[in-house]
């Protein structure tokens, strides 16, 4: 071998040394994940006790097993991960008064301030059930992320909030709650006009079995996508009233709304519901399209399809766009168009019978 080979041999093992040195820091230096800055709480152990140690970016995960409190966050950036549906958040035995979530009834409560807003909190992957108000209840947030969650037999709502912005509700379960399964809405102790959610996303959620899959009272600027909504009394409710803005300037495509024929008496603000698909009262500028809307069937005042009625107090749907939709065996008909209000266009929708005739 000459030595000029000899001397190639020897650069070729020393940059291949120095490569398996810089590799092996590499490696000693990256964090695993037993290293990641998570909290792990087991079951018998205190979900807010590492909730209150969490700082932001942090996440509290959960084992699978029945965790019996309620859960207060109030950090922003804070992630609680369970297990799947297996890890159960459930009321404790005996009353508990620790924090104002307990107090009031809820499971989880996301809970920012008027003067602190709660910014991208994240929870998932967990059931929430068997509280007598909220499964998960928010107020004051922006950016809220909510996605794998069971919300299973609460006393109103399963999944709800308020006075937020730019959340996203995806692939979640709401199934037997009081009320609606996912309830979103700009203040529930105060009217005025609809608030602008940012751009809100519900979506591949399944609401079955509740009062009303979906409800989303006024509000603006957001979109409803590819939900499954089943076997409730009412699939979707726009709800709007005479302050301004009015809700509406959503978009609400793609969702399955299908046999929500429970009926459901009336309360004070509405009237007995049954067989109730997609009902706008008081919208305006909404896009509804490419919807199946499937043997939804009742005789109550907003039984049918895709309703468009006057709302409680009388405001009136304006400007809204209904298209492209599937409808079939709806009563007491698939397009139902009462109460009055200017602009509603019918487009291209696939159905059987309207009220009045001749929209399909």
């Amino acid at each position: 071998m000459t030595q000029q080979h000899k001397r190639h041999k020897r650069q070729i093992a020393w940059v291949a040394g120095m490569a398996a040195t810089l590799v092996s820091g590499l490696v000693v230096a990256a964090p695993t994940a037993a290293s990641e800055t998570s909290h792990l709480v087991r079951p018998g152990e205190s979900i807010q006790a590492a909730v209150d140690a969490a700082s932001p970016g942090e996440t509290v995960r959960l084992l699978p097993g029945t965790y019996r409190e309620s859960v207060l966050i109030t950090t922003s950036g804070v992630t609680l991960r369970g297990s799947g549906p297996k890890t159960v958040i459930s009321p404790p035995a005996t009353a508990d008064t620790t924090n104002s979530c307990a107090r009031d009834g809820h499971g989880i409560c996301v809970l920012g301030t008027a003067a602190d807003v709660l910014t991208d909190v994240s929870v998932r992957s967990l059931t929430v059930t068997g509280f007598p108000q909220h499964g998960l209840w928010a107020s004051r947030t922006d950016g809220l992320s909510v996605r794998g969650v069971s919300a299973r037999d609460n006393g109103v709502w399963g999944l709800a909030q308020q006075r937020s912005t730019r959340a996203a509700f995806r692939g979640n379960t709401a199934t037997g709650n009081g009320d609606a399964g996912l309830f979103l809405a700009n203040a529930i102790d105060a009217e005025g006009g609809a608030t602008d959610t940012g751009g809100t996303l519900i979506a591949d959620n399944r609401l079955s079995d509740n009062r009303i899959g979906i409800t989303v009272r006024r509000v603006r600027n957001l979109t409803v996508r590819a939900n499954e909504i089943s076997a409730n009394c009412a699939g979707l409710f726009v709800v709007g009233d005479e302050s301004k803005p009015a809700a509406g300037a959503m978009s609400i495509t793609g969702n399955t709304v299908e046999k929500n024929n429970k009926l459901c008496a009336a309360t004070p603000r509405l009237p007995a519901i049954q067989g109730s698909g997609i009902v706008l009262t008081g919208s305006e500028a909404s896009v509804i399209r490419g919807n199946k809307v499937i043997d939804n069937v009742g005789t109550q005042p907003m039984s049918g399809g895709i309703v468009l009625v006057a709302s409680m107090v009388g405001a009136l749907n304006t400007d809204n766009v209904i298209e492209h939709n599937d409808l079939r065996g709806n009563a007491t008909a698939d397009l139902v168009h009462r109460g009055g209000g200017s602009g509603n266009t019918f487009d291209g929708n696939v159905c059987q019978s309207s009220e009045p005739a001749g929209m399909c």
